[in-house]
């Protein structure tokens, strides 16, 4: 039975409780206001925590005196979670839910700063400094981080100051950061182009609703390229500048693997290759984002709207234009049956030239090296020789060589590191030539001075018929047409080189050099006529159909590595590195030969300028040892030069 005295009891209980409550609360908030006077060196410095006391983390503490480890324990999520319960929870099922824990990311208690987007933000999870902070995990590869600070959206935040520039929690969230295969990631094949349109929403408008890629990523397929496909998830480039655009070919070519072979082997292909950035990528034709089929009238490459797209950069241009085909596989008869027919003819004349002449050149120097060794062709070398001399080039054909030489060598070094653009050397040497618009220029006017010099050479030649000094023009043993003997020359010198019969007699032209001789003229009616086409196309093709276009890169290509393989190989053998001649014939360049020389080499020109009386005429003095040092600098140079460039040719063959 309760009585009034136990009721006072009860109560005098309660309020002796009450009041040592009070007394301890009071006694611990004294404790805990002082706890600096022992912890000075943690002292709450961040601005985030200033409003809570040490005990609303700490709440073990009970006593002034108390164990490290009963605080240092206490410093971890289960904490924060009293106070931050969402985070904890959406921390608990992201890809960190094994770690790492708020503190690795917060930094510890007592400094977190507060969040922010502005650059003054102290917090380690603010958008300027999630770089480093994500970076202390996500240091593997290396440029995962890396990339970012260096693309554009880590300029833009981190050096432009565009403070709504994203950062990593911008695309991947900050707790609950699910995996990239996860469907209901932000940053998954599913979700990425929606967070990319958080921003860009202009531009996944249009690419959802107007593009091959958009269709395919609605129909939910998981197939198809999505922003970060082509723009890359880290490492994006401001496609505006001039690096990006080098590589948008490549990244279309990891899904258009046909049409980035046949790219890649057109002009436009190798000149990006070569860093050329004004020449067309993929995204210049077919749009960066509205990129639908060719049979699409939409489409920017219809054949309705590809005035349009080629004009940007070739003006005005006709229906013919159009009809180029810039994904042509010349090795495809089903693609264009010209090009096709053109390409074999082309392959055809480069394997049998250069199989004729390997063959031949192989058994002539294995016979002139033997000849050597057993003395068979007397005093002939070309060092500077006591004694007369025969004239047998006047100064204009010094000349006219001495600028075929330099011209030549120019349109080789230009040229071949565009027909292999590939090879490990292409973009070394075109670097060392200034890059592809100075090796554009220098091409250019080189092709030029070819030009010139043809045109010189056919009108003197002309002249000289006109006038009567070339009477034996097209016949003769002067003539540089191919004649009957040429032909019993060739059998001859076979016979020789299989140890068969004797050295045949020379005369003022060998068939090789006739061939030489007419292969530079046809090669420069072939070669200008297809780089003419080449480098103006628009114009040409207001008389010519498009395909033509396309035949004019074959041959122009094709006939470029038949003249300077031929030259650099076989030209070069047969005028200087024989061993009759080893290591340079200087007669190209003085136009003079010792007459022993001459009598050993070309006995039948000797005996009928003899016969006719003209050889006293032609009889001159040595050159001087002053025109032999720039002769032979000349000239090794240019061997040099070429010998060179006959090796690049070799090893792009070998590692194509």
């Amino acid at each position: 039975m309760t009585t009034p005295r136990t009721i006072a009891r009860q109560i005098a209980w309660v309020a002796t409780a009450l009041v040592l409550a009070a007394t301890a609360t009071t006694a611990f908030a004294e404790a805990t206001i002082n706890c600096a006077m022992c912890h000075d060196e943690v002292a709450v410095t961040s601005t985030a925590h200033l409003s809570l006391g040490c005990q609303d983390c700490h709440t073990n503490v009970i006593s002034k005196r108390h164990k490290a480890a009963d605080v240092a324990e206490l410093m971890g999520d289960d904490i924060c979670a009293q106070c931050h319960r969402m985070a904890v929870r959406a921390l608990s099922k992201s890809v960190h839910k094994d770690g790492p824990g708020c503190q690795d990311c917060h930094d510890k208690g007592h400094v977190v700063g507060m969040n922010g987007h502005n650059s003054t933000s102290t917090s380690s999870v603010s958008p300027i400094h999630q770089p480093r902070t994500c970076g202390k995990c996500h240091d593997d590869p290396p440029e995962l981080v890396q990339g970012y600070v260096d693309s554009v959206h880590g300029h833009g935040l981190l050096i432009g100051g565009l403070n709504v520039a994203p950062a990593c929690s911008a695309c991947h969230g900050t707790h609950k950061i699910l995996p990239i295969h996860d469907p209901n990631a932000p940053t998954s094949h599913e979700k990425s182009p929606e967070m990319c349109g958080q921003c860009h929403e202009g531009i996944l408008t249009v690419w959802k609703d107007q593009s091959a890629h958009g269709e395919t990523w609605k129909a939910g397929t998981g197939e198809g390229p999505v922003c970060i496909t082509c723009h890359a998830s880290h490492a994006i480039d401001d496609p505006v500048h001039n690096a990006p655009r080098l590589h948008f070919p490549d990244q279309c070519g990891d899904c258009h693997g046909e049409l980035y072979s046949s790219y890649r082997g057109g002009f436009h292909g190798k000149f990006t290759k070569l860093g050329l950035v004004a020449s067309a990528t993929c995204a210049d034709c077919h749009s960066p984002h509205k990129n639908l089929g060719v049979d699409d009238p939409n489409s920017t490459v219809h054949i309705d709207n590809r005035a349009a797209t080629c004009g940007k950069c070739h003006g005005e241009v006709s229906a013919a234009f159009l009809q180029i085909d810039m994904h042509n596989d010349p090795t495809d008869p089903t693609d264009n049956a010209y090009v096709y027919y053109i390409y074999i003819f082309m392959m055809g004349l480069l394997i049998s030239v250069f199989a004729f002449f390997g063959i031949h050149d192989l058994l002539w120097l294995q016979r002139a090296a033997v000849g050597a060794v057993r003395g068979e062709y007397g005093n002939n070398g070309n060092s500077l020789q006591e004694g007369q001399y025969v004239r047998r080039f006047r100064g204009l054909y010094i000349a006219m060589h001495i600028v075929i030489v330099l011209t030549f060598l120019t349109l080789a070094l230009t040229g071949l590191p565009l027909k292999f653009d590939t090879a490990p050397w292409a973009q070394s040497l075109m670097d060392f030539l200034g890059g592809i618009d100075s090796a554009r220029f220098l091409h250019r006017a080189a092709a030029i001075g070819t030009f010139g010099y043809a045109f010189f050479h056919f009108a003197h030649l002309i002249k000289r018929i006109v006038t009567g000094e070339r009477k034996y023009l097209f016949w003769g043993p002067n003539s540089m047409v191919p004649q009957l003997q040429d032909l019993k020359d060739i059998g001859s010198n076979m016979r020789y080189f299989l140890y068969l019969g004797p050295r045949p007699e020379g005369d003022r032209w060998t068939y090789w050099e006739k061939f030489d001789y007419l292969a530079v003229f046809w090669g420069i009616i072939i070669i200008g006529l297809s780089g003419l086409m080449l480098w103006i196309p628009a114009f040409f093709t207001q008389f010519v159909p498009g395909w033509v276009i396309n035949v004019a890169y074959i041959v122009h290509s094709d006939e470029a590595l038949l003249a300077t393989g031929f030259i650099f190989v076989f030209h070069f053998f047969h005028t200087h590195l024989r061993p009759e001649s080893f290591p340079m014939d200087p007669v190209v360049f003085t136009g003079r030969m010792p007459l022993e020389k001459f009598k050993e080499e070309r006995p039948r020109e000797y005996k009928r300028m003899v016969e006719n009386g003209t050889l006293e005429k032609a009889l001159c003095e040595p050159p001087t040892r002053e025109e032999m040092v720039w002769v032979y600098f000349f000239g090794f140079t240019a061997l040099s030069i070429g010998v060179a460039l006959a090796v690049a040719i070799f090893w792009a063959l070998l590692s194509h």
